[in-house]
């Protein structure tokens, strides 16, 4: 949902749109009744613009801008036509600037929102993604790219240490460098009754430059979903592991929307493992409105005094969340409008209202 215009300027085209649906999702949460202020600082704004033919020969150049009160994303990529039986080739230079609460913030209201300390993550990246041909049910990329992640504060001036003076940072410096091979495959088979979809990403840190980190990041999520009549129950299961070098950063956060609703953003905690399961089971009410009940929990597996400076465990969250609660999916033409009420293990209650553009669940 938002606004947006199209422009063409030769064989240039830009698209200007106002997103309203990006983070709105956590623009409302009850209680307590945050600020407008709050709200409108989810509001994130967005300008694209597309060449489809930047040297003649139909390569596509994309330049992506998003900007919010706290965040933004800058993404350039340029890609090279090839025949679609091979590997579709990308050259991607990304800069994103973002709050670091996940890891870093201290959970607040029992544990139903996660509160800024002032430490925010730069991230610099470029390098080449190589999308494989779909085949059958399959879907295989493939990444190598060098980042850069610097910490800063509030002001835009790095940091080596967060409040309690541990480093932020694997090298104990104001930054860190990373060479980065990515894996990632997928699977879905879906139809009329029922669907199952997996997502498998592995990363390895290469030790390829001075001082570079070298760890193994996996992470794999299995989703099932099942008609039962004219109901329909959804399921899924999400782990991961990382071993090796590691920064506080790059811990997983559980907690939240997309994890464990109740939970503010990695309130529930943050570890080298996790393991997080959910459970929906959705009942039409009426032609365009359907009913849902849900339950969430996730773990860090007692991960979180790995994690170097120990924040969750500083931060007193506690490795393991559940929570409940039910919900109302309105579908209209801008997308499905989603409001839930969730209730965590001390029994504080959240409201979560979201906008799906894409119309489903």
């Amino acid at each position: 949902m938002g606004a947006q215009q199209s422009v063409n300027a030769g064989k240039a085209k830009v698209d200007m749109q106002v997103d309203l649906t990006h983070m709105l999702c956590e623009a409302l949460l009850l209680p307590p009744l945050r600020s407008s202020s709050v709200a409108l600082s989810q509001i994130v704004g967005r300008i694209s613009l597309k060449h489809p033919s930047l040297f003649g020969r139909s390569e596509k150049l994309d330049v992506i801008l998003d900007k919010g009160i706290n965040d933004s994303n800058v993404v350039v990529a340029f890609r090279r036509p090839r025949p679609e039986w091979l590997s579709q080739q990308s050259f991607v230079i990304q800069h994103s600037m973002t709050p670091e609460v996940a890891v870093h913030g201290f959970p607040a209201d029992n544990f139903t929102r996660s509160g800024s300390r002032g430490i925010n993550l730069s991230r610099l990246s470029f390098g080449l993604e190589l999308n494989e041909p779909a085949t059958s049910n399959w879907t295989s990329g493939t990444s190598v790219k060098f980042e850069h992640i610097r910490p800063v504060n509030n002001q835009g001036r790095s940091i080596a240490r967060d409040h309690d003076g541990f480093p932020l940072t694997c090298s104990g410096n104001l930054h860190d460098n990373m060479i980065i091979l990515k894996q990632e495959s997928g699977y879905a088979d879906v139809n009329d009754n029922s669907f199952l979809k997996v997502n498998f990403q592995m990363e390895q840190g290469l030790p390829l430059v001075p001082k570079s980190l070298t760890f193994n990041r996996v992470k794999c999520a299995v989703s099932k979903g099942i008609k039962l009549g004219p109901t329909f129950l959804v399921t899924s299961l999400t782990g991961g592991s990382i071993v090796g070098d590691m920064a506080p950063y790059q811990a997983f956060a559980i907690g939240g929307l997309g994890s464990v609703r109740g939970y503010g953003e990695g309130a529930v905690g943050s570890g080298r493992l996790c393991l997080v399961a959910n459970c929906e089971y959705t009942i039409p009410l009426a032609k365009h409105l359907e009913g849902s009940i849900f339950m969430d929990c996730g773990s860090d597996l007692g991960s979180a005094r790995h994690v170097p400076g120990n924040p969750a465990l500083r931060q007193g969250k506690p490795g393991f969340g559940i929570g409940f609660g039910y919900g109302l999916h309105f579908n209209t033409d801008l997308g499905q409008i989603r409001v839930d009420y969730a209730m965590n293990a001390f029994s504080r209650k959240t409201i979560y209202f979201g906008i799906n553009s894409s119309g489903g669940s």
